[in-house]
């Protein structure tokens, strides 16, 4: 399913096929991330998110990594200024309550950023706000990643450290 078809306004501009297929990807990469699989005998889903964030602070950052490229790329094809701010909180939302062992994981069953983030993108569509791309915004949400990531791998460092300590003393 395209974004025009995910879409239900039918007087969305078309889309070059560059396009359809990265919003294609993006949705395909939500869905995976987030609710490709169900819980046998309930209606509960999840996704690779909530499997790799079982992997202390490693899983959380690598979702969140994947989260940051999927914000790029709906950035990339047309997401505004104030809907990038939004999507950006998601995922920092995700990353950060992701980093509580249980909890973390317990959240990540509902909260499901990658989802919120492509239906925002989608409502954003639907109501004809769709500007074109920003670059400069690109590489605003690019360093503000790296930024996000970096401190998240100071804290995987510091307590993988903690630990070691623990261990050898």
């Amino acid at each position: 399913m395209d974004i025009r078809s995910a879409c239900p306004d039918p007087t969305l501009p078309e889309m070059p096929n560059s396009r359809q297929r990265a919003l294609h990807w993006v949705q395909g990469a939500c869905n995976l991330m987030d609710n490709r699989f169900r819980i046998p005998g309930t209606q509960i889903r999840f996704g690779l998110d909530a499997v790799v964030g079982l992997i202390p602070y490693v899983g959380d950052m690598a979702g969140f990594v994947i989260s940051g490229v999927m914000v790029l790329i709906m950035v990339r094809y047309g997401a505004s200024g104030m809907l990038v701010v939004r999507m950006l909180g998601n995922v920092a939302l995700d990353a950060a309550i992701g980093t509580v062992p249980l909890l973390g994981d317990i959240f990540d069953l509902r909260f499901r950023a990658n989802r919120r983030n492509f239906k925002l993108l989608q409502a954003h569509y639907a109501e004809g706000k769709y500007q074109g791309s920003a670059w400069w915004l690109v590489w605003l949400v690019l360093g503000l990643l790296i930024a996000m990531a970096f401190v998240l791998f100071y804290v995987v460092i510091r307590v993988v450290a903690a630990i070691g300590s623990y261990v050898w003393s």
